[in-house]
């Protein structure tokens, strides 16, 4: 696995089960957050065009999770909970937006030549970094949005419904 995806990898799962899932739409709690992440601008991790990304995660309630064995030696991995509240943060201007863990449901397919597909329903936010089709860019989504990763780990959304909030424009 090469380092950005190592990375990738190692991000998106800190950020919600599934690699994504987060809730949206009210303060975080107060308290010490369990885990923070940066992503400096610039960078092939950058999560924002033009000013770094501080983003803190606070605890994760109930989570199940499932792997089921799909056809042609595809396999499913599905996962339901409340997910993480998150405060995401623009350290140039102070400006934050945070959420709260509302709930949410993904899977993943991973197919035999290293693709995959990942939906999410409910509340989740999707960090696209440049190398990605769309990005940089982190969006929260409200409904359900599909993503391609393509064996290569280059990202694409490819389908939305519900609401989706653009974090880097609310934090410019």
């Amino acid at each position: 696995m090469s380092t950005s995806r190592s990375r990738r990898a190692t991000g998106l799962a800190a950020l919600a089960s599934v690699g994504l899932i987060i809730a949206l739409a009210a303060p975080a709690a107060a308290a010490e957050p369990d885990w923070q992440m940066d992503f400096a601008a610039g960078t092939p991790f950058a999560a924002c065009a033009g000013f770094n990304l501080h983003v803190d995660g606070y605890g994760s309630g109930p989570q199940v999770g499932r792997e089921f064995a799909g056809r042609g030696g595809t396999v499913l991995y599905l996962q339901a909970g409340t997910g993480y509240a998150m405060t995401f943060t623009n350290p140039s201007n102070g400006t934050t937006i945070s959420t709260k863990s509302n709930g949410s449901l993904g899977w993943t397919a991973v197919y035999p030549d290293g693709s995959q597909k990942v939906a999410l329903m409910g509340h989740g936010a999707v960090i696209l970094f440049p190398t990605d089709i769309g990005g940089p860019s982190t969006v929260l989504y409200t409904g359900r949005v599909t993503v391609d990763v393509s064996a290569g780990g280059v990202w694409t959304v490819t389908k939305t419904a519900g609401t989706a909030t653009d974090i880097c424009a609310a934090l410019s």
